[in-house]
């Protein structure tokens, strides 16, 4: 597993060219889904010209606040658009999971049983029954 930046770097090129699979996190934020646009055509470069292998495994959706309807459209939108490619498991807006990097750990590590820990147990068990 590579974790690269959020931005589209050449380290970012270069874990793709690396790369069998992607999961691509997606903020339920309105710019990330121009983000999400850039991405995906970079994807399509690289899988065309340095990687014919690379596969998207799923998009993550992160930061999600049930409350909001903005989080609620870009999830819909995601959705509409890549149909199933996203993962069921939602990443949800936490501040567990903001804290626990200051501390020098893992969400895992930080709140075990905290809301966004638990999310991403969910997402490695929907990983390993699809893989």
């Amino acid at each position: 597993i590579i974790d690269s930046p959020p931005s589209l770097s050449f380290l970012t090129i270069n874990t793709m060219v690396a790369s069998d699979k992607l999961i691509i996190p997606v903020q339920c934020e309105y710019f990330a889904l121009e983000g999400l646009s850039e991405l995906i055509n970079t994807y399509k470069k690289i899988k065309a010209v340095w990687n014919p292998e690379l596969d998207i495994l799923g998009i993550l959706l992160t930061m999600y606040d049930e409350r909001l309807n903005l989080s609620k459209q870009v999830a819909e939108d995601v959705v509409n658009a890549f149909k199933n490619k996203v993962f069921e498991t939602k990443i949800p807006r936490n501040v567990k999971v903001a804290e626990s990097p200051s501390f020098g750990q893992s969400i895992l590590h930080y709140d075990l049983k905290s809301q966004g820990a638990q999310a991403y147990l969910s997402l490695t068990k929907e990983i390993l029954e699809y893989e």
